[in-house]
């Protein structure tokens, strides 16, 4: 099958870079996949789930925050806050973290700190969905 090449930045680490056959992220308008020899597209992705699989045949999962993706010559770049296996999630920090942010949007807020608030939230339940469906089985 034809390849394009990964790199998938967080802000402390380079979370995977080689060869990929598919990856499908989550975009401002819903689901998205890109493949080999994609049309060259910048555009964001959105706090989630991000699968990738490499030539071996392994499926690879990655909760990411919010970012940048850019395609490119079959070249493949993300650029998140975040990215972590669902086997790095600490699900007792990442409810800690859902109710502080549910907390906090029922307090009277600018809308800045609404949105930030509501950001935080966001990040939460995809950690603990991420880690729910793939490590608590």
């Amino acid at each position: 099958m034809n390849t394009f090449t990964l790199k998938v930045i967080a802000c402390d680490r380079v979370f995977y870079e080689g060869p990929c056959e598919i990856m499908k992220f989550p975009g401002y308008d819903g689901q998205m996949a890109v493949m080999a020899h994609h049309e060259n597209m910048t555009t964001s992705i959105e706090v989630g789930e991000i699968q990738f699989r490499t030539p071996d045949g392994v499926n690879h999962v990655a909760i990411v925050s919010d970012g940048l993706i850019q395609v490119k010559n079959n070249q493949v770049n993300v650029i998140v806050y975040s990215a972590e296996r669902p086997d790095e999630i600490d699900a007792f920090r990442a409810q800690a973290a859902k109710e502080r942010a549910l907390e906090q949007m029922q307090q009277k807020q600018s809308i800045i700190e609404y949105h930030i608030s509501r950001a935080s939230l966001s990040r939460a339940m995809a950690r603990l969905s991420g880690h729910d469906r793939y490590v608590s089985k």
